[in-house]
């Protein structure tokens, strides 16, 4: 590794463009759409957007853990996560102005943009909020750790770091997900794992409780159970000889329960609080820290986060129903 060589995807000046007018949506096109999951309880897709030709979108880059606001007129406006670099299925670069996001049809707006085909149109502002911690990872080992549809905010990570991988050490993710169904990207697992990078998942029940199909799919050979487990084996068992908790870096995102009980569980390994993240995601309507919405505390997520250190969040956490 050279934690000292120029990384231009990690330390990009121009990561976060400035809008002179950040309520000024950008008219974009859908250039490509991929089901990810679609079952009774989770129907979850993603949008390749292609900025229409513009100085912003000439100028637009974006760095892992931001996201932007999607707005449909008539049905409202929507913060999502960046999930993928500029890149399609096969690793090729898009066009400037393109990027990927993956969204779950859970409400008005994103019922909406399920709805989008081929070639419609779309507003985008953004990116917004901080960006999982990329220059600190270099020369380090990193931990990734998911939940659910966590994984989508941590895929752009992977993505750097196989654009970079001798800059990084050991790179281990653990992914929990409710069932063999709804594991999203289970097609990329094996891709991940021909980068270098350690890849380990659990579910919680081996079928889907509501999908009355899913008997007839493969049984599930893996353990059941959820993410805080396979961390924890890293404490009982002897199979990870080279595990160096003083110089890993933590990366979580999933369900808000599943992110402090798996930080915590990284303290109990001795990794530092400092250097554990949390990506948090709450009701996000402005972007840019005026409507209030997000608010957590003293923090303001989509623009204080909403990748904070857990050092920061532990209290915040720790306190019901904030």
């Amino acid at each position: 590794m050279n934690p000292t060589r120029a990384n231009p995807w990690l330390e990009d000046p121009n990561a976060n463009p400035i809008d002179p007018d950040p309520w000024h949506p950008h008219r974009a096109t859908i250039g490509r759409i991929d089901r990810e999951l679609d079952t009774p309880s989770s129907s979850v897709f993603t949008l390749e957007i292609l900025l229409e030709p513009s100085p912003y979108a000439d100028a637009y880059r974006f760095s892992p853990g931001q996201f932007n606001m999607l707005l449909l007129p008539g049905s409202g406006e929507v913060a999502i996560s960046h999930s993928g670099p500029p890149t399609d299925r096969s690793f090729k670069t898009l066009q400037p102005g393109s990027f990927l996001h993956t969204i779950r049809a859970v409400g008005r707006v994103t019922d909406a943009l399920e709805q989008l085909q081929v070639g419609d149109s779309l507003g985008v502002r953004g990116p917004y909020g901080t960006p999982w911690p990329m220059p600190l990872l270099i020369g380090q080992d990193v931990l990734l750790l998911s939940g659910g549809l966590g994984m989508a905010p941590l895929r752009p990570v992977l993505y750097a770091i196989q654009n970079h991988r001798d800059d990084f050490g050991r790179v281990d993710l653990l992914y929990g997900s409710r069932s063999p169904e709804t594991i999203l990207y289970a097609a990329e697992l094996d891709t991940w794992r021909r980068w270098g990078i350690g890849v380990e998942t659990i579910v919680d029940h081996a079928q889907d409780p509501l999908n009355e199909n899913s008997q007839d799919t493969a049984p599930w050979v893996g353990p059941i159970g959820n993410v805080t487990q396979l961390l924890d084996r890293r404490e009982s068992l002897g199979d990870y000889p080279d595990f160096r908790p003083e110089r890993t870096q933590v990366l979580v995102c999933g369900p808000e329960i599943m992110m402090h009980r798996c930080a915590q569980s990284a303290r109990k390994l001795g990794i530092p609080a400092q250097a554990i993240w949390l990506s948090m995601e709450r009701n996000m309507q402005c972007g840019v820290g005026y409507c209030g919405h997000c608010q957590w505390g003293p923090l303001f997520l989509c623009k204080d986060g909403p990748v904070v250190s857990y050092d920061l969040a532990q209290t915040l956490l720790e306190i019901k129903d904030l």
